[in-house]
């Protein structure tokens, strides 16, 4: 099943893939490390990733928290499983309440703030995979992460550089400046900083097995934090709270299947590109040229045209998933693509009826491909200061546009940016993969694959490969490190480009874990991205 990799490293790189028996990778070494830990007391994957999801709380704050959002795609040895973490707006929110408390012409809910703070469901994620498929006692999961945030640690480079990009922003948000400018700045490169309220919260979470976060000490906390600030989120929002298993999409490319998660996510926008570039022989184009790029950016631009007027809460939206992969409608979309040009798309007809990524694998065959995240770096810059509770502002995401599937209602779960994905082929496993980073992950999904899947790239060299990223319009960025002559094939197409030199939102960042089942021994190849501090650890 394991394709024929090229293992050469044609990009600029300190890393080279690694290979594991038992494996997790994750964007910061003390979490991989977590992780590691509870495979090594005899836990399975889901074990260690729980393990590593506690423990980027608290070692990557700048990107997730005890406030954040999750979903889940998992092969459990037999079959595939998905996990819809993602939480809802508060029962009092609809139209009129954002436009009573921010004016007549607000158009979405705030980017920041109370009044941006949906419900968590990353401690329900955890608390409803280790229910179903943990092997560990929970509270053992979350003991990393307790130690972590007591003793503290080390800030890293690149965490270091988006914590006081954040602080200059959210000083001013409650809580904020306690828990995360505890000199009164941010912590500087290799200082340590110790998260106490935080570790409070983890032993709660421990001891009740996460029901303490919404019906118990840490949700009358949470209320009580969002009544004084102003916000609407009550003890009864956060005790109805219930994560959604879902069935993952599935899309089939060069003998291979994409799985993601069913919209309130972006990850159907990957899909579809894909679904689009089979109609395209890039295996005979030269990987880093202009023509491969451009092909890939207005597949990608098709998919996001759809995505974005369509895909909301399913219960809000006008046309279902299985129609947007309709394989006659990618087909018709691909047939808009000029070789030549770069074009600006509308959404098609269709026919009606600030994030963290890790993945864990272990050798009884079980993998995971989890992401969580705060959005925008630390989400809502809100922090309850008892329990260290970072909120994120994924209500942002939601429209006050009453014609608009994304139209805030209560209880409805915004479009979602955060996407875990997976690879199986013939009905088996091949890679547990994600790529963190705004409206850059499905891109990087597709990129990625198509380096894989079409020119053989091992997911080292597919991850640290040079990316673009498109945001509007004719407008991308592209890395700093992308070849001269591919950026002025580029522009000569029409795209418009700005090259920027910070990849660590702009251009995501990828953690990958590809089964070596090629012979009878088995085992893991992974990899990390070097554009954060992260690293793939295992035995």
């Amino acid at each position: 099943m394991s394709l024929r990799f090229d293992y050469a490293a044609p990009y600029p790189s300190a890393r080279l893939p690694g290979f594991f028996d038992n494996v997790v990778a994750t964007s910061h070494p003390i979490a991989a490390q977590a992780g590691v830990r509870m495979l090594q007391l005899g836990g399975n994957a889901v074990d260690a990733a729980i393990a590593a999801a506690a423990a980027l709380t608290i070692a990557e704050p700048v990107s997730n928290g005890l406030g954040s959002d999750a979903f889940c795609i998992l092969w459990d040895g037999q079959q595939l499983h998905g996990l819809n973490a993602s939480g809802p707006a508060p029962q009092a929110w609809t139209p009129e309440y954002f436009r009573r408390r921010h004016g007549p012409d607000a158009t979405t809910p705030p980017k920041r703030g109370i009044d941006s703070v949906t419900v968590p469901g990353a401690v329900a994620a955890w608390q409803a995979l280790h229910a179903r498929f943990g092997r560990l006692p929970f509270p053992e999961l979350m003991q990393p992460a307790i130690e972590l945030a007591e003793r503290g640690y080390r800030v890293p480079p690149v965490v270091q550089q988006k914590w006081r990009a954040g602080a200059g922003e959210l000083a001013s948000q409650p809580g904020f400046a306690t828990a995360f400018m505890p000199r009164g700045r941010a912590p500087e490169v290799g200082e340590r900083y110790v998260f106490p309220a935080a570790a409070r919260a983890l032993r709660a979470i421990a001891a009740s097995r996460g029901e303490d976060f919404y019906r118990g000490e840490i949700a009358q906390a949470l209320a009580a934090f969002s009544r004084e600030h102003g916000g609407a989120m009550t003890e009864a929002d956060l005790a109805a709270y219930r994560p959604e298993w879902v069935e993952p999409l599935a899309q089939g490319y060069r003998g291979h299947t994409l799985h993601e998660i069913p919209p309130n996510g972006q990850g159907i926008a990957a899909q579809m590109a894909l679904g689009m570039l089979e109609h395209f022989d890039l295996a005979s184009m030269a990987v880093d040229s202009a023509e491969h790029q451009h092909i890939q950016i207005e597949a990608m631009k098709l998919a996001f045209a759809d995505v974005y007027r369509h895909v909301a809460d399913p219960a809000s939206m006008h046309v279902d998933a299985r129609q947007m992969l309709d394989g006659d409608y990618l087909a018709a979309r691909a047939r808009l693509i000029d070789r030549q040009r770069a074009q600006v798309f509308g959404a098609g007809n269709l026919v009606r009826g600030g994030t963290v990524y890790l993945t864990a694998a272990d050798a009884g065959g079980m993998m995971v491909s989890f992401i969580q995240s705060n959005y925008m770096g630390f989400g809502s810059g809100c922090v309850e200061p008892t329990f260290g509770i970072s909120l994120q502002n994924r209500g942002h995401g939601f429209s006050l546009d009453a014609a608009s599937p994304n139209c805030v209602r209560p209880g409805a779960r915004p479009f979602h940016t955060i996407i875990p994905a997976f690879l199986t082929k013939d009905g088996r496993p091949v890679m547990s993969f994600g790529v963190m980073g705004g409206n850059m992950q499905p891109q990087g999904h597709m990129q990625t694959l198509v380096r894989m899947l079409d020119h053989a790239q091992n997911p080292q060299a597919a991850c640290d490969a040079p990316r673009w990223r498109f945001n509007q319009g004719l407008d991308i960025n592209v890395e700093a490190a992308m070849a001269p002559a591919t950026v002025a094939g580029l522009q000569q197409l029409g795209h418009r480009i700005t090259t920027i030199d910070d990849p660590y939102q702009d251009f995501g960042a990828g953690q990958f874990i590809w089964r070596m089942d090629d012979d009878a021994t088995g085992g893991y190849l992974a990899a990390s991205d070097p554009r954060r501090d992260g690293h793939a650890a295992g035995w």
